[in-house]
């Protein structure tokens, strides 16, 4: 075989404003230019003159949120035609798999044994409010990969897809559904008027063999041929940590097993850039202790809420409640009076389960831009920064930091931790379908392999419209309400 001489993988550390929340918001909801304006409503004539996409009305949502087309069109270089393309394929694929109800019912523990080899979610976030996911090859070995192997052949989840597949599909659909919203709706996070949909990740490959590598070929080729083709988009980077020392000599090929786009997103770290790199994107205590950070957590733990997402969270009461509700499949649906619900699905024991477990409070307030004029047709108000908007639910308890409104409780009470979550009205909730975007190719260097001094994060202006964060809007499905009242 022969290796390529010059591996063309990203070998120095993204620059110093990548780990910006302005780097990110090019060709992002909010942040179009003219053109790709342009090209967003010719992309939605298109899909809807196909009826694969219905426009939102007075009455009722659209069936595609703006963030997932823009995706499309993020990934096609703003080309309609091209953008129309693969969101027709994958609107098909979709059908054909039945994924809906795929995550509905898939096997909670089917569920759990794919998230064990695959990228798993920290619980943590970047200080752009981008999910950081984690990783470990090392632990993927040949006792461990067999056993899934064999457990995935006797699935009983069946469709046009291989079972393996199927189960990653769920994966992904966690990442829309779940993590991605939640990300989005949670306040105080740099450009609420972006909806987040991409995903960090760090992935450690200390201590894996040329062998193992070669064994775990087809095992990270269907993760990033099914992202690319149906989930175009979500991923911000890929920072690799730990490559031994045969790495470029291997990755020559290694490169081929992926494609391009996701390619240009790694950058592999040597020992020395690992923190310095990692603490420009994320802050300290988001960085497993592992990397010099002050996380507790690795491949296999339930993930670490941080304390802002908890402040804003109520988790229904039970022992294993919390496992569940974050390591099981869950979706969210609009509870009203600025909430959502996390709804969790798939089976137990081949029961169907559809409960809520958890309520989100006081979401995100979205900025309405130039480039957002769909949320002026849903109703807005004009204020002040985002910050002054009070926090409110059915406690009525403010926010840390934040002043008590009248009728609110004041700081002393409010709560620290999780607690049991209200009773949700979900006869007024709407369903919630999800989305996901990424950066493009970084060529620069980080100076000195050093984090730098301040991250910059642009200006709110003094007066802005907004709404309730609403990125996410799938069609409504009453019936399916009525049986959760």
């Amino acid at each position: 075989m022969t290796m390529d001489a010059a591996p063309d993988y990203q070998h120095q550390p993204p620059p110093a404003e990548a780990a910006s929340a302005e780097a990110r918001l090019k060709g992002h909801l909010g942040h179009l230019t003219t053109g790709e304006e342009s090209a967003f409503e010719e992309f939605r004539k298109l899909a809807a003159k196909e009826g694969l996409y219905t426009p939102a009305t007075d009455v009722k949502k659209a069936s595609h949120d703006d963030g997932t087309l823009i995706r499309y069109l993020r990934a096609r270089k703003f080309v309609p035609q091209e953008a129309f393309a693969q969101f027709k394929d994958t609107e098909i694929w979709r059908k054909d798999n039945d994924l809906d109800a795929l995550y509905e019912k898939i096997d909670i523990h089917d569920y759990q044994e794919a998230r064990s080899v695959y990228p798993q979610w920290t619980g943590r976030r970047d200080r752009r409010g981008i999910p950081v996911y984690l990783y470990e090859v090392g632990k993927l070995d040949s006792k461990k990969m067999i056993a899934y192997s064999s457990s995935t052949s006797k699935s009983k989840e069946k469709g046009p897809s291989p079972s393996r597949m199927l189960r990653l599909f769920a994966l992904y659909e966690n990442l829309t559904r779940f993590v991605m919203p939640l990300c989005s709706a949670v306040p105080g996070r740099p450009n609420p008027e972006t909806p987040v949909d991409q995903s960090n990740n760090i992935v450690d490959i200390s201590h894996v063999g040329l062998k193992q590598f070669w064994n775990l070929k087809s095992h990270m080729q269907d993760a990033s041929t099914l992202a690319t083709a149906h989930y175009p988009e979500t991923l911000d980077r890929i920072f690799i940590i730990g490559a031994p020392s045969f790495f470029p000599t291997v990755w020559g090929w290694i490169k081929k097993w992926f494609d391009p786009i996701t390619t240009s997103k790694i950058f592999i770290l040597s020992h020395k850039q690992v923190l310095p790199t990692l603490i420009s994107f994320i802050d300290i205590a988001n960085i497993p202790m592992k990397y010099g950070g002050e996380l507790d957590f690795e491949c296999g733990k339930t993930p670490v809420l941080d304390q802002q997402v908890r402040d804003c969270l109520s988790i229904a009461a039970g022992s294993d409640a919390e496992r569940l509700f974050l390591s099981a499949p869950v979706r969210w649906i609009d509870a009203g009076d600025d909430e959502m619900t996390a709804l969790g699905v798939g089976s137990i024991d081949g029961k169907q389960r559809k409960e809520a477990v958890a309520t989100l409070h006081s979401l995100a307030v979205r900025v309405a831009t130039s480039s957002s004029r769909h949320t002026q047709r849903q109703g807005t108000e004009t204020v002040g920064a985002p910050a002054s908007r009070p926090f409110t639910h059915h406690n009525q308890t403010a926010l840390p930091g934040r002043p008590a409104s009248k009728g609110q409780a004041t700081p002393s009470s409010q709560p620290t931790g999780i607690q049991p979550a209200p009773n949700a009205d979900l006869s007024v909730a709407s369903l919630h379908d999800q989305p996901v975007p990424a950066g493009g190719v970084l060529q620069h260097h980080l100076q000195n392999g050093g984090p730098p001094e301040k991250i910059s994060m642009p200006t709110p202006p003094a007066q802005m419209e907004r709404t309730k964060t609403d990125f996410f809007t799938p069609p409504s499905d009453p019936s399916e309400i009525k049986t959760l009242e």
